[in-house]
């Protein structure tokens, strides 16, 4: 069968010509870290065996038999002309076996270096280059989390045998893959893949974790106060947004701004206390996630619809994976998967949808700890008498064997010990406590309506999400799920005295007092990672320091606005460039050029800069030049602002949300405004002309003359995609993206984080129409038509109609690209 060449991106490749083109790149770069140089290329250039071998088995034959040992019956797998596989089996651990198979053919070495990341073994492959990552990851013991997780696990529970078969079918995959068709990426490293097992997934899990809820709040607040003073501290890293548009409806129609007047900052020596650690790639820039759901009273057809379009880094392969499983009478389910993990995490059946964000809750506690040895403590003292230390060698490995270098980590009954100085510190974190996020993750695609979807999430833990869901009867939910810490004080973000248990938490808030709503009379719920809910109905601590909300504005202001939406209104909503942060802070810049020109004081760049943002229609279009200025001007007034915090982003103890600025755009005086390095004692309205100035005056350098295509947004600012290896020609950089900080298709500074899914389902009471798309393809393979071959439609905000069959035979012809036979 024909199929189309992908779409060469903007520094693209055709497929046929990237293999080639990885070799000429000098070295590989992993994870941000360079690797060193490529393997001899004699091997790599064999013919028979070699990296051209990775063009011919880039292509899936129309029609292919293959033995999955361990199987219960035949499984069928077909392949959509998108490549996505669709897997009828006939009992529940089938198809997870079919699914590791087929996952493992498309993603294997992903789905190895996930798991090397997180048990810190990229030294195996690289060296001593990779001991900084390694080192991070052995220190919190991620690993030994998952390992005792599986152990502790009941061997005839659903989610165990579900992990071992999976497990099966991705090591069937692995002991048949002949040497000509390992994938490119072992080749340019010069390795094999290792057996899969069954605690991986759970591996994968624990990544998740460090991505999504390893916070630092504690360490953010202690470096902050140093610098600053414990007030102005609290209240930088407040635990209350102040700008209030909450995911559980408040019966307001507008957000609520907080204008009480910052306090003053009270700058001290400045001792940075607690270091700063490394933190996950996703907290890059103001990211997050979006979703939300339509009743049927807001829509068209009077059927629900529910979106959905995480924001994570973005990578080739991509971080997802699109099946669908069919077991008769048990599963039939569709969505998006991450490489590694059975099921699916985000998607529908033929009842249901839903969908997560993140809940960026506080769910860290550091600990001063008394112990017995400030050079290697055996024992910490509590409540007077003493609990013993677990101390732990760790030693790291090169490709060849030989040792790297060795760590000593020490355990408390808390969680793993840190050294600041002198002292200790230990760190208690809920990814480190027992889960079962696993078996949620099993349990809820099988749900045949909202509410018992709801309950199977119970036992989900593990990162804290936003679990919104829709169903085909009408009703809508959202809950912020997970365990969420039940502390004896007010709030966290403290160093506390672990000498004592008083200071230890008491549970985790149970699910009936979670933030949620069910059906709310405004007809729809929206969630943008924002505080779940207003601290005026619900005071109750569940973290600080909150995401931005003006995704969260966007989302409400465009949903309150109608009562017929449809699901093509809806997917164009997920790329909507409207930008409501511009919204609000466009009119002060212009308001303070208005005064200081009435008064002389304005200069002509200032007016000319005034003038581009009076004609901005707020919109983070392609061609816009109003959005390069404004993005400029705001950073020079971020720099401005909190300089008594640090000269720029890599020296700055932390960096407050812009949320926290209207409390001082109204407080024109205010001693934040004045910049430490002047003479003068700077107000707001001399900040926003300084400001609007550095920002023009900075654009202008690095892209000439305002009214050149070079100051067009989508020229200034795009998406950077990168293989896992960072290889150039593997990757798809420069690609368009109409959409900025505080849009609903949201880009940081460095382009490479964004909307990693989109989906888009209309529950009908027959039928369940859906779309979806991600940047990038279903195979990791970089000659594969399907390596890439969705990104210009996701670049242009397009979704493809997805194909949910009862059968395979519902499949038409001209729908399906391979069939795979599966037989025990």
């Amino acid at each position: 069968m024909r199929r189309p060449a992908p779409p060469e991106g903007r520094r693209g490749r055709p497929a046929r010509l990237i293999a080639a083109a990885a070799l000429l790149g000098g070295g590989l770069v992993a994870l941000g870290t360079p690797l060193g140089p490529l393997p001899p290329l004699g091997p790599l250039l064999d013919p028979a065996s070699g990296v051209w071998a990775v063009a011919r088995s880039a292509i899936l034959p129309a029609s292919a038999t293959a033995r999955l040992p361990g199987l219960d019956g035949p499984v069928s797998v077909v392949y959509d002309r998108r490549g996505v596989p669709h897997i009828f089996a006939e009992t529940e651990a089938d198809a997870y076996r079919a699914q590791g198979y087929v996952v493992a053919r498309d993603r294997l070495f992903q789905l190895e270096l996930q798991t090397r990341a997180t048990t810190g073994r990229l030294t195996e492959w690289v060296g001593p280059l990779a001991l900084p990552a390694d080192r991070l990851m052995r220190s919190l013991g991620l690993a030994g989390v998952a390992e005792r997780q599986f152990a502790q696990l009941d061997t005839t529970a659903p989610d165990h045998l579900a992990l071992r078969a999976y497990a099966e079918g991705v090591n069937a995959w692995i002991t048949g893959l002949e040497p000509r068709h390992l994938p490119l990426e072992y080749r340019l490293l010069d390795i094999r893949p290792e057996p899969w097992r069954p605690e991986h997934t759970l591996y994968l899990l624990q990544r998740m974790n460090w991505t999504l809820s390893y916070g630092q709040l504690t360490p953010k607040r202690e470096r902050v106060a140093a610098l600053v003073g414990p007030r102005a501290a609290d209240a930088l890293l407040a635990p209350w947004s102040p700008i209030q548009e909450p995911i559980i409806p408040n019966g307001r129609e507008a957000p609520r701004f907080d204008f009480t007047p910052l306090p003053e900052p009270e700058l001290g020596p400045g001792r940075l206390a607690l270091d700063p650690v490394p933190t996950p790639p996703s907290t890059e820039g103001p990211l997050g996630s979006n979703n939300w759901a339509l009743a049927g009273a807001r829509t068209g057809s009077g059927f629900p619809i529910l979106a959905g379009d995480p924001h994570l880094e973005l990578t080739l392969p991509s971080i997802w994976y699109e099946i669908h499983l069919v077991v008769p009478g048990v599963l039939d389910v569709y969505g998006a998967t991450i490489p590694g993990a059975p099921g699916v995490i985000i998607g529908f059946n033929r009842h249901l949808a839903w969908s997560f964000t993140n809940t960026e809750a506080d769910v860290m506690d550091y600990y001063r700890e008394a112990v017995d040895d400030a050079a290697a403590p055996t024992r910490t003292r509590l409540d007077g008498g003493w609990r013993d230390v677990e101390r732990r060698l760790e030693t790291y490995r090169d490709r060849d064997g030989a040792v790297v270098a060795r760590d000593t980590f020490f355990t408390s009954h808390r969680g793993p010990l840190l050294r600041e100085g002198d002292a200790w510190l230990s760190l208690r974190w809920t990814a480190l406590e027992p889960s079962r996020t696993q078996r949620a993750l099993l349990a809820a695609p099988k749900a045949e309506n909202a509410r018992d979807w709801l309950t199977a999430m119970e036992a989900f833990a593990v990162p804290p999400q936003n679990a919104l869901v829709a169903d085909r009867f009408g009703t809508i939910a959202i809950r912020s799920t997970g365990h969420f810490p039940l502390r004896p004080a007010s709030r966290g973000g403290r160093v506390l005295d672990g000498s004592t248990s008083a200071n230890d938490w008491t549970g985790y808030r149970p699910p009936a007092r979670m933030p949620q709503a069910i059906d709310p009379d405004q007809g729809y719920l929206a969630s943008a990672n924002q505080q779940p809910s207003d601290p005026l109905a619900d005071s109750t601590y569940l973290g600080a320091d909150w995401r931005q909300p003006w995704r969260a504005i966007q989302i409400n202001r465009l949903l309150r606005a109608r009562h017929d939406w449809t699901p093509e209104e809806v997917a164009r909503l997920q790329t909507d460039p409207r930008s409501a942060k511009a919204d609000f802070f466009v009119p002060y810049f212009r308001d303070a050029v208005a005064r200081l020109s009435e008064q002389g004081r304005a200069d002509s760049i200032v007016v000319e800069a005034g003038r581009m943002l009076g004609t901005w229609d707020l919109r983070y279009t392609l061609e816009s030049a109003q959005a390069v200025l404004f993005e400029f001007a705001m950073e020079e007034l971020t720099t401005r602002i909190w300089d008594e915090l640090g000269d720029d982003e890599s020296t700055r103890a932390h960096t407050p949300p812009s949320a926290l600025l209207p409390r001082l755009l109204e407080d024109p005086t205010n001693a934040w405004w004045d910049v430490r390095a002047t003479d003068v004692a700077e107000t707001r309205d001399s900040i926003l002309l300084s400001s609007l100035r550095a920002g023009f005056e900075r654009a202008r350098e690095e892209h000439g003359p305002p009214g050149t295509v070079s100051w067009h947004w989508g020229n200034v600012r795009q998406m950077q995609i990168h293989h896992l290896l960072r290889i150039p020609a593997l990757s798809a950089l420069d690609v368009p993206n109409a959409g900025g900080t505080g849009t609903l298709s949201p880009m940081g500074a460095h382009g490479t984080h964004g909307a990693s899914w989109r989906m888009v389902v209309e529950l009908g009471p027959k039928e369940v129409r859906a779309r979806t798309i991600y940047p990038g393809g279903q195979s990791g393979n970089p000659a594969s038509p399907w390596y890439q071959d969705r990104l210009a439609r996701w670049s242009a905000g397009e979704l493809d109609a997805v194909s949910f069959p009862v059968s395979p035979e519902e499949l038409l012809a001209n729908q399906v690209s391979a069939r795979l036979s599966l037989t025990p």
